[in-house]
């Protein structure tokens, strides 16, 4: 029994290490909000990477964006390396100064919007479909712009509140 105390007592202290919001980026970079940074059209490519295992999934990513008085509705066409598409629309409506909240074909809720200057904060739990099963997970992401002027998410991917994997997406105006 003192085993499995002692191994529930580290594990959950190795857990308490693991960060569930990602960290502001470094260095200066310059002022952004939701619609500055996904009006019109963007091309980008990310990654998503398993903590535990080290796996990664690649994709590229084709958004279109817009504004139409307080809503931001953005499309997202979505291309995996391992063949696999589809499409996702995020709805956005304006909540308030510097808060916006938005629904996505796979969001369980509504997801959370903070612009906070330099950077924007988004919060919320999609479903998502693979093998015929659903899995629940909750996405806390970071928002700003890179050096060159492209636009970077970087998130954290958790199921249950443990952290499972990350998410970097950079993407950049197209057209």
């Amino acid at each position: 029994m003192l085993l499995t105390r002692r191994a529930l007592l580290l594990s959950g202290l190795a857990l308490g290490g693991c960060a569930t919001v990602p960290r502001s980026p470094e260095g200066p970079t310059r002022p952004i909000t939701l619609d500055t940074a996904f009006r019109g059209r963007l091309a980008g490519h990310g990654v998503f990477r398993v903590s535990l295992t080290g796996s990664e999934r690649r994709f590229r990513a084709d958004l279109d964006a817009r504004l139409q008085g307080d809503r931001l509705t953005v499309v997202e066409d979505f291309f995996y390396d391992d063949g696999e598409e589809n499409r996702l629309t995020w709805v956005f409506d304006r909540a308030g100064d510097r808060r916006w909240t938005g629904r996505r074909d796979d969001t369980v809720g509504h997801a959370e919007v903070r612009e906070l200057g330099h950077e924007i904060r988004l919060a919320y739990t999609a479903d998502f479909e693979s093998g015929g099963a659903v899995t629940r997970l909750g996405f806390e992401d970071v928002i700003y712009f890179g050096p060159e002027g492209q636009v970077i998410n970087d998130a954290i991917v958790t199921r249950w509140g443990i952290p499972v994997g990350t998410v970097r997406f950079e993407m950049v105006r197209v057209g």
